[in-house]
């Protein structure tokens, strides 16, 4: 290895919480509330996320496994799936590689049908382990590389590959010049290739290509670098939870009366970063912005919103605005899909890998486009095989609101390649 690092990428918690999460107890003679007859037998599936780490560079994403205890509670309650108790385990993989693998260990150890709508940023650690069990993980947050390239892996959007190839189109709109600010890592290297394939797309020349240290705590230097090459035009920053330092770096050298259109991707900022540093007053009003899914106001989330109000009994560790939270719902999406077309068998691990493999279609109520596994449906690049959503939505950030700008989903497939297009 060169000793670069990986980049980092949105949010993760220290030992295991493991514990029978958010699952209603059977009630009577074996029936779960809500069912009609006689309950099959449960289905066990593992969610892990980091959470508490004493480390402040660690990402920290509770959210994600109390979304998971949620939605078991709500399945559960009515009437489970086609009448099996859902039981989710949680792990703390405290956004370290010994943690993740420790939580892909104990996801093996006991004997769960799935890992099911997890974060972690450390796929060459819990991945191998995985594979060795012959546990699928579905719908994992997509911070880390493995997930779209395990056999094992079934992701629900496109990672950030899909949104830097997105990103490169909805700035090629508007922007005739763009200064991209990336990881000085070897994630980062693969940034500018993609970025550029969707300015390409759009005839506007690729980026100028800024980069940055991982764990600065400023970036005047490349804050300067980037408002003297933007000419005017845009710049984008993709540096994980450092996107808001570069921000503010950004933001005081900008001369007065000259506002440079700014823009990123979701990860790098979020609503609830955007709530947290100012609103319609942040320095983020006005950006670009570049997703997975509908923005989070609009009527498709209705039915989670109504989970979250109801089950999580006023638990602050949810954000219904968080992309994460909303991962772990469509994650969950798809394992219900799953599991239904498992039918009267036990519902293992290798049930649900053939279920996924044989073409199990999820339908997430336009969430994201209707989603299946089998290998016609995976785009089949080298660096990004099990890939089988290419969609992306384009927002900016109005009143202190991630909005829609265009309607929609747009189709990423044609960039998603690791040479720039000419």
């Amino acid at each position: 290895m060169t000793g670069r690092r990986r980049p980092t990428f949105p949010r993760p918690f220290p030992g295991v919480i493991s514990a029978a999460a958010g699952a209603v107890l059977l009630s009577g003679c074996g029936v779960l509330p809500g069912a009609s007859g006689g309950s099959r037998e449960p289905v066990t599936v593992m969610t892990w996320a980091p959470d508490r780490s004493e480390d402040i560079n660690a990402v920290k994403m509770a959210g994600v496994p109390a979304m998971a205890q949620t939605y078991a509670r709500w399945v559960n309650d009515t009437g489970g799936i086609d009448g099996r108790e859902l039981k989710v385990v949680v792990c703390d993989e405290s956004d370290t590689p010994i943690g993740a693998e420790r939580c892909a260990r104990e996801a093996v150890g006991k004997k769960v049908a799935a890992v099911v709508g997890s974060y972690s940023r450390h796929g060459q650690s819990f991945m191998p382990a995985l594979e060795a069990g012959g546990v699928p993980y579905i719908g994992g947050y997509g911070a880390s590389t493995e997930e779209f390239s395990s056999y094992l892996s079934y992701p629900v959007n496109g990672g950030q590959p899909a949104l830097l190839a997105g990103h490169g189109r909805q700035l090629g709109r508007s922007c005739e010049r763009v200064s991209l600010v990336r990881p000085d890592s070897i994630g980062g290297d693969g940034m500018p290739p993609l970025l550029n394939n969707g300015l390409m797309a759009a005839d506007r020349p690729a980026s100028t290509d800024i980069l940055a240290p991982v764990d600065a705590t400023s970036y005047d230097e490349q804050a300067a670098q980037a408002l003297e090459r933007s000419g005017g035009g845009c710049v984008t920053a993709v540096l994980g939870t450092r996107t808001e330092t570069f921000f503010d770096s950004f933001r005081r050298l900008e001369p007065d009366g000259e506002q440079v259109r700014i823009s990123s991707v979701l990860g790098s900022v979020s609503q609830p970063l955007i709530d947290r540093t100012g609103g319609p007053n942040s320095p983020f009003e006005g950006a670009y912005v570049t997703g997975w899914y509908p923005d989070a106001r609009n009527a498709r989330w209705k039915e989670m919103r109504e989970v979250i109000g109801k089950y999580a009994f006023g638990d602050n560790r949810i954000d219904p605005d968080d992309t994460a939270v909303q991962t772990t719902w469509i994650a969950y999406t798809a394992l219900r899909a799953a599991v239904r077309a498992i039918d009267d068998e036990a519902v293992t691990s290798g049930r649900v890998v053939a279920a996924l493999n044989r073409g199990v279609e999820v339908d997430t109520g336009g969430l994201t486009p209707t989603l299946r596994w089998r290998f016609k449906d995976l785009v089949g690049t080298l660096s990004y095989p099990r890939i089988v959503n290419t969609k992306v939505t384009f927002q900016v950030v109005r009143d202190g609101r991630l909005t829609a700008q265009k309607k929609g989903f747009v189709d990423v497939s044609e960039a998603l390649t690791d040479a720039p297009r000419g």
